[in-house]
């Protein structure tokens, strides 16, 4: 096709390195060669004419490497097909029917390379894969011009994604697709949310180098982030913690080391400079799974089982003197270490010999929940609890206890409020507290609400607390502004962040609904409470999910490593008298909000 796109391409390939003697630019009447002068003819097709004897696309495609087709249905035969070199490449775009169609092509040459613009098809080449990035990356440092250097820096990212690991939510959207790259996956799809951190970043360099850029980024590692945030929710909330688990490399031990899913979470957690995975399996069967999800490169990945460590008989011996008197003789807790990978795992970690752990993937939360206890304690200062975060339209929410307390009595709720609020500030976000109840402060007053009320009460006795709280109060109250303002007296300045259930049930059923319901991400529920940070993703979770709640536990074990540096030599504090340190920006927001008594 020698119309603007056929052209345009043909240029570009120019520019990379193809020698004119090499190309042939064909139109309807065939080639463009020098001599050429009839009424179809125009400067921009003369620019690529070439000396040559041969006039039709037929004889053009006679030991071609490549066709590149911008042009009408059906312009190709299979007897051109036959002609063309060893594994040719046929990119056939014209739309909505190609030049032939890949059944046609593959028939007649199934070592044939192809490529369409259709989406029914392997292989389609889209513009939403250039176009918008390309402008992004130009638009970033205000570029003065999109040159030739900036198309080929997009091109080549391109290229090289495709050479990547395909994320678990592009195989779930295009299910029982084979993406692995080969004759099948040579281009990233459409919908690959990686394209935004890629392509414009290439592009944004290529601007810079060659001097076209007239506002150079001076952080790439942040504006990649902030690429990040455009199409992903968690990126904005978890990146102040993927970046100090960058500075602070972790051990993560993945419980279920021989699912795939896991082994890809272990690559990633290595490649992403978070740190040294380990897998707890049999090397067999994890070195098939190497092999099957095509990752050659294993160097910084461990392998550890019980049959491997020298450390077995010190796992035994520490666990037999914990559950001696719970029930366990010797030879029970032998075969537990020996033999229950969540049991063995948890040893690594109450060892040392891990900084932080994996597990749920294949089972029951509840059941691992149960496995991890056997061998961990939970903090002296603080109960055992799972949270979640939910982060929908630009809000970041979080909720506890979503997995361990049934129905917490108010103490229960007081220490887990005291905790919650602990744990959001490290997470990067000031705690505003909202106790729900089915109650609006007292209205109805039934047993059940009570339990809450209590709590509010033990919290305005503790001198201590420096974050914003209220209760009890509905969802609805707690969240929407207008509802708030019907009770002038509440002490929140804005709606909650950080939302304490009355009972298990409440929190779990309500998670789920809004997980699977509402316009959002979950990441969660990740448990607080435990001496060591051990983490339980859901069953079948994604690849995502299990590398945020890798981050959670990683981010754990930093912040438990730095705080016993500190704390060496003090004595340590009950839940309830816990003070939780207080960020500089706090203290302006509570002079403007000063806590009001309850009515």
């Amino acid at each position: 096709g020698a119309g603007s796109a056929g052209i345009a391409c043909l240029e570009l390939l120019k520019t990379m390195g193809v020698k004119d003697k090499n190309s042939f630019l064909c139109d309807k009447s065939g080639i463009i060669y020098e001599g050429r002068n009839d009424s179809s003819m125009n400067q921009w097709k003369s620019k690529h004419a070439v000396k040559t004897s041969k006039r039709s696309l037929a004889e053009a495609l006679d030991g071609a490497d490549v066709f590149l087709g911008l042009s009408a249905k059906d312009a190709v035969t299979q007897d051109m097909v036959k002609k063309m070199a060893k594994n040719p490449i046929i990119f056939a775009m014209a739309n909505p029917d190609p030049e032939i169609l890949p059944e046609k092509a593959r028939a007649v040459r199934p070592d044939a390379i192809i490529a369409t613009g259709r989406s029914d098809y392997a292989n389609q080449v889209n513009n939403v894969m250039g176009f918008p990035y390309i402008f992004r990356g130009a638009l970033d440092v205000q570029a003065s011009t999109i040159n030739e250097e900036m198309k080929i820096a997009a091109a080549k990212s391109l290229a090289q994604l495709a050479r990547e690991e395909v994320p678990d939510e592009v195989r779930q959207a295009y299910a029982g697709r084979h993406m692995e790259f080969g004759p099948e996956y040579i281009i990233p799809t459409p919908f690959d949310p990686r394209l935004i951190t890629t392509v414009p970043v290439a592009v944004a360099k290529a601007a810079m180098e060659t001097g076209v850029a007239r506002k150079p980024i001076k952080d790439m590692d942040a504006y990649v982030q902030t690429l990040a945030a455009r199409r992903d929710r968690t990126a904005n909330s978890l990146t102040n913690l993927f970046q100090k688990i960058k500075a602070n490399p972790q051990r993560m031990i993945f419980a279920e080391g021989e699912d795939d899913r896991i082994i890809r979470a272990a690559a990633q957690w290595r490649d992403s400079g978070y740190g040294t995975p380990i897998l707890v399996g049999r090397v067999d069967r994890i070195m098939e799974g190497f092999k099957r999800l095509n990752i050659e490169n294993h160097k910084g990945i461990e392998i550890m089982n019980a049959a491997m460590s020298k450390h077995v008989d010190e796992y035994i011996s520490r666990l037999y003197k914990r559950l001696q008197r719970k029930g366990f003789l010797e030879r029970d807790v032998a075969r537990l270490v020996k033999n229950d990978r969540n049991i063995f795992a948890s040893c690594m970690l109450q060892a040392g010999h891990g900084d932080a752990m994996i597990t749920g993937h294949t089972r029951n939360y509840n059941v691992c929940l149960n496995d991890i206890r056997k061998v961990l304690d939970m903090k002296s200062d603080q109960p055992l609890f799972g949270m979640s975060m939910m982060i929908s339209k630009g809000r970041t929410v979080f909720i506890s206890d979503t997995t361990v307390h049934e129905l917490p009595t108010a103490e229960e709720l007081n220490s887990i409020t005291l905790c919650t609020a602990q744990k959001v500030r490290q997470l990067g976000t000031e705690p505003r507290v909202a106790l729900l109840s089915f109650s609006n402060f007292g209205n109805p007053m039934m047993e059940k609400a009570k339990r809450v009320r209590d709590a509010v009460t033990l919290l305005d006795a503790n001198k201590d607390i420096d974050f914003e709280y209220e209760g009890e109060m509905s969802a609805d109250v707690a969240l929407n502004q207008e509802m708030m303002n019907l009770y002038p007296f509440c002490r929140l300045s804005g709606p909650a962040n950080t939302l304490i259930m009355p009972a298990l049930h409440t929190a779990n059923i309500s998670s789920k609904m809004l997980q699977s319901l509402g316009d959002g991400v979950m990441i969660g529920p990740f448990l607080v409470g435990l001496s060591k940070p051990a983490q339980i993703i859901q069953m079948g979770a994604s690849l995502n999910e299990i590398i945020n709640l890798a981050a959670i536990a990683a981010a754990e074990a930093i912040d438990n490593e730095s705080g016993a540096n500190k704390s060496k030599g003090k004595s340590k504090k009950t839940a309830e008298v816990v003070k939780i340190a207080k960020p500089e920006k706090a203290k302006t927001k509570a002079k403007a909000a000063p806590a009001r008594k309850r009515a």
